[in-house]
């Protein structure tokens, strides 16, 4: 594998491109508060012969790092003190640039890769924002990777759901997460298989991360997705 730095769509990108022919190409988006350079090490030892596109966010994170949308610092930690959080009722400032952001970083990967299959995967706060720009912008992928994340926005995007009928989805969450509660994945999974999607679901024993039980799952899927027949 090798690792470059590039601009995508007005983001600074990181590329991890395979040795042999790639057979997919994945966007995948870091959570808040870290950069691609955190994400790049599980796309290097995927051993999945694809072009991953790792973009940064736009926005400084308050306590270092990068950020899709902000997030109060001090509300944050006022909700935690009580338990785990569930963002099913937040609507984020800033969740709409993110979303513009996105979808002109997906649109340039779709345009350089048209005959691969297209996977989206985020963490955390990068989870929320592929999951919402899929429901509210209709683009059309091959799979969705959720991993530690939660519903935003639930009120807007249940009459949504449908869009993610027949759509691979894989969603995975931490039994002992205290950032973002478990029952905030349950109920993200639930919302995915309410609208139709075909749902993997990988719970773990472990809090807000991506154990190996994870990186197997993700692995599998994405060779899963690029073994699927019919057009790209």
């Amino acid at each position: 594998m090798t690792q470059t730095v590039e601009q995508l769509a007005g983001l600074r990108t990181v590329v991890v491109e395979s040795e042999e022919r790639p057979m997919a190409a994945v966007v995948m988006l870091h959570g808040y508060a870290m950069t691609p350079e955190d994400m790049a090490p599980f796309c290097t030892s995927m051993g999945a012969p694809a072009m991953y596109y790792l973009p940064e966010a736009p926005l400084q994170a308050e306590v270092s790092g990068r950020a899709w949308w902000p997030i109060d610092q001090e509300r944050r930690a006022a909700s935690m003190a009580i338990g785990p959080r569930d963002l099913s009722a937040e609507h984020p400032v800033g969740a709409e640039m993110a979303r513009r952001v996105l979808c002109e970083v997906i649109c340039e990967v779709e345009n350089r890769h048209r005959q691969l299959p297209l996977l989206l995967v985020g963490f955390s706060q990068g989870g929320m924002l592929a999951c919402d720009v899929l429901l509210r912008d209709g683009l059309k992928v091959a799979g969705l990777v959720l991993l530690s994340a939660s519903r935003i926005s639930v009120d807007e995007w249940e009459p949504l759901a449908d869009r993610l009928a027949r759509l691979p989805v894989l969603v995975s969450h931490g039994i002992n997460d205290p950032d973002l509660a478990f029952t905030a994945g349950e109920r993200l999974r639930d919302l995915c298989l309410a609208g139709g999607a075909d749902v993997t679901w990988v719970p773990f024993e472990g809090d807000h991360g991506i154990p190996l039980i994870v990186w197997r799952a993700l692995r599998k899927f994405i060779q899963r997705t690029m073994a699927a027949p019919g057009p790209r």
